[in-house]
């Protein structure tokens, strides 16, 4: 990691001194997929005599971009934050490439709901992760229960569980982000149009409040009052819990239920227990076919503009997006392949998403619209441990609006 950090500096320079081949630094910071990454670079260097791939996972993205000199490939979760590079015209045009064809438009879309910058395609998603209920199979066979398709259900089974004896929800509000992309957005996307709740609040800027037709108060009062409801079927431990502690319990048949994705069940495994899991959409209406599940763009690949080998870096993309090295990242990493020929998740613990994803029944996160100014986060974490639920997002509309004016 010393030595790619300090060769990411190297950025840009075209060929390196002493070497005929021309250096593209790849930036990938996913802590469990580094390796895996750093084979695949290893691998398209060794597999050509004229570019070298130096992987760097330790350098700040947005000093590179201020010091005018970024990583040539770029591979990482895309979110708000990155979507700014994106708006400001900061990253290469990708749609004359041929892997750029074969995405699913409804996953290309995904991109488009944080930011656009006109007549481009910036931005290629190389993964989805699809996160949804995790439960314990077993415990829900030894009490007869089915896997809840609406609200009622969903009550329904907490209470079973409870008058059996068994937590029915494990929750972690030690840590805030795992109440943001648990409870809070599966609750809100059971019930909101994300999207275009968030399309909305972005019109109305600083008029956002009391008044206005959607607000964080008035639109997602109900999913966060029922938020609170799923709440109280957790461990009563639940806010001195961090996510590792919740690892351990589910591996341990702790709990029947988890809220959290399917990067938890690499840290459950660890435990070595054989706990038999699966997964399942949040129901919150009193209509199965509202159900869907909470997606996000675990990986996506951009070249910057200010790239001066962006033919290199995009001989690297190719590589990368070849359907035998995409499929075999996805499948290794639980996530859902971004394109139109990418073959179904056969893994029992995640693939009863697979159908959702198809139909494109998924939402993005609430929580991962709200910019990192506004403390949002630890926010939920309060309304999960007793704070005012009314007030609470009632502070949020007035942050929205305030960052608004100052923006």
């Amino acid at each position: 990691m010393g030595a790619a950090g300090a060769l990411a500096a190297l950025s840009g320079c075209g060929t390196s001194a002493g070497s005929a081949r021309t250096e593209v630094t790849f930036y990938e910071t996913k802590p469990e997929a580094i390796p895996y990454f750093t084979g695949l670079a290893k691998n398209f260097t060794s597999s050509q005599e004229r570019i070298r791939v130096i992987h760097d996972a330790s350098s700040s993205l947005s000093a590179s971009f201020v010091r005018r000199n970024p990583p040539d490939l770029g591979c990482l979760n895309y979110n708000l934050e990155m979507a700014r590079f994106m708006e400001r015209g900061a990253l290469s045009d990708l749609s004359d490439m041929p892997a750029t064809s074969r995405m699913r438009p409804n996953v290309q879309q995904l991109v488009n709901q944080y930011a656009i910058y006109p007549g481009r395609t910036s931005v290629l998603p190389y993964s989805v992760a699809a996160a949804s209920v995790i439960y314990n199979k077993r415990i829900f066979a030894e009490h007869n229960l089915s896997v809840p398709a609406t609200w009622e259900d969903m009550i329904e089974v907490c209470e079973k569980l409870t008058a059996a004896g068994v937590t029915p929800i494990y929750s972690t509000f030690r840590d805030p982000w795992t109440v943001a992309q648990g409870l809070f957005d599966y609750t809100v996307g059971g019930m909101v149009d994300v999207a275009a709740f968030y399309d909305r609040m972005d019109e109305l800027g600083t008029e956002v409040g009391p008044q206005s037709d959607v607000s964080f108060q008035k639109t997602l009062l109900q999913p966060v009052t029922r938020m609170m409801k799923l709440a109280g079927y957790s461990n009563k431990d639940a806010p001195a819990r961090g996510y590792g502690e919740g690892n351990t319990a589910m591996a341990h048949g702790k709990a029947a239920m988890y809220m959290q994705g399917p990067w938890a069940f690499g840290e459950i495994a660890k435990a070595g227990t054989d706990v038999d899991l699966g997964t399942f959409p949040l129901p919150m209406t009193d209509d199965p076919a509202d159900r869907k599940v909470r997606v996000n763009i675990d990986l996506s690949l951009w070249i910057p503009e200010m790239s001066t080998v962006k033919e290199e870096a995009r001989k690297f993309l190719s590589f990368l997006m070849q359907p035998k090295i995409q499929n075999a990242y996805n499948k290794e990493f639980l996530a859902f392949g971004t394109t139109k020929d990418a073959p179904p998740a056969t893994d029992p613990r995640i693939a009863q998403m697979q159908d959702y994803y198809d139909k494109g029944r998924f939402y993005m996160g609430a929580s991962q619209f709200i910019p990192r100014t506004i403390p949002a986060e630890n926010y939920i974490q309060a309304i999960a441990n007793g704070a005012s639920i009314e007030g609470t997002l009632r502070r949020l509309d007035q942050d929205w609006a305030r960052l608004a004016f100052r923006q």
